[in-house]
């Protein structure tokens, strides 16, 4: 019995289910790792060739553009060629492209390699998520998905002890080439992995094929899960990146810290969160996903606003790790959740293009909160982030459907 064919079995995994975990948590840790190591070496990439401070933002802006293409397109491919087919497509886009800006001469012929492999990146965690629910148990389905989330996370701390040390050694250049490596292990990993015995089937047993973006809006309660969604996944994403971008920032000017100490009390509040994501997978498995997404909803609110009035560095520090579990807890939820509202034959599209939806309206918290930071301070900005999350609560009660155990179409 395969681990997709029964809810119950308490037969051992399969070698596939484990293999396609494992695949899937090293590509989205490969996009965490991909992006932050950008951020480091930015100042290096611009007074190597001499760009402006608007260029060396374009470089960040349209990765995530070429991300959130990529993950419309590829997540499409997936459910018609197969997950584990185009994972290693998107991995040689990745790693071509990225082996290509360690040899860039300027701004323009770098933009367009950080584009291109930015596109890579963007089918890691759709297909990745869809991959490992169809491999699973439903049992186990939020919890593995919430594995995957993590990876997320291991990339970006991976980053932040790795860059430091070896960027000063080797250059910009060198850590483009660094960028390769996580490539080369999860295109190795794949290769070993096979394509889920439900994809199989469901491909086997079509008689026609429509397009996986029409499935998305099929009748009105699709319609309205999908808007749920998008919701979700938009919410989740601006305070992420919201909260992310300027957290340093907070504490350095409001509370005078070093820019080691502020690096390490932001660590500790992205360890949280990598906790949150766990801890999410676990209990929407056990209580079920709309009770999981509420409780951390709620948390979200209280503690964003909770954060916005600490003073002390011990409160900064156990408070950014609280609230840290709940802003981006949630991500360990969307894996599940997406895959049991839609079917086989639009499931990556429905992972890749809903959730980079809600990429692009996040790529908006960071602007929406420097600019009521310095319009008012960072603590209003804070307080705002806080009061979004009411639109999650709405959107889980009156347009999520609760779907814990079931058996994907």
């Amino acid at each position: 019995m395969t681990p997709a064919s029964s809810s119950t079995s308490s037969e051992p995994l399969s070698r596939h289910a484990l293999q396609a975990l494992v695949a899937s948590v090293l590509g989205y840790a490969m996009d965490g790792f991909d992006l932050l190591i950008l951020g480091f070496m930015l100042p290096a990439i611009a007074a190597d060739l001499h760009l402006s401070s608007a260029q060396s933002g374009a470089l960040v802006t349209w990765t995530l553009a070429g991300a959130v293409a990529g993950g419309v397109v590829f997540g499409m491919l997936s459910d018609h060629f197969g997950r584990v087919r185009v994972l290693t497509w998107t991995i040689l886009v990745f790693a071509v492209f990225t082996g290509m800006c360690a040899l860039a001469q300027g701004y323009g012929d770098l933009l367009i390699y950080r584009t291109i492999a930015g596109i890579g990146l963007g089918g890691e965690f759709g297909i990745g998520m869809a991959l490992v629910a169809e491999a699973w148990p439903a049992r186990m389905r939020a919890r593995v998905s919430s594995y995957v989330g993590i990876g997320w996370q291991l990339g970006v701390l991976a980053a932040a002890l790795i860059t430091p040390m070896l960027l000063p050694v080797i250059g910009w250049r060198g850590m483009f080439a660094v960028g390769l490596l996580p490539a080369v292990v999860s295109f190795l990993v794949r290769r070993r992995v096979e394509e889920p015995a439900l994809f199989t089937q469901r491909r086997a047993t079509a008689k026609k094929r429509e397009i996986p973006l029409k499935r998305l809006f099929d009748d009105a309660r699709t319609a309205r899960a999908s808007l749920g969604v998008i919701i979700l996944c938009s919410v989740q994403n601006f305070g992420y990146y919201g909260l992310m971008i300027w957290l340093p920032t907070y504490l350095s000017k409001t509370f005078g810290y070093s820019l080691t100490k502020s690096g390490l009390w932001t660590a500790v509040t992205v360890l949280g969160m990598a906790f949150g994501i766990w801890l999410f997978g676990l209990a929407a498995d056990r209580f079920g996903r709309k009770p999981a997404f509420l409780v951390y909803q709620i948390g979200a609110v209280a503690m964003v606003f909770v954060y916005s009035n600490l003073t002390s560095p011990a409160a900064l520090l156990i408070g950014g790790a609280v609230m840290g579990v709940f802003v981006n807890g949630m991500l360990g939820g969307y894996g599940a959740l997406i895959s049991e509202i839609y079917p086989t034959e639009a499931r990556a599209t429905a992972q890749n293009v809903l959730f980079n939806i809600g990429r692009a309206v996040g790529g908006l918290g960071p602007v929406a909160v420097g600019a009521l930071a310095a319009r008012y301070s960072f603590s209003v900005a804070l307080a705002f982030l806080a009061s979004i999350y009411l639109l999650d609560v709405i959107a889980t009660l009156f347009l999520i459907p609760e779907k814990r155990g079931a058996e994907l179409d």
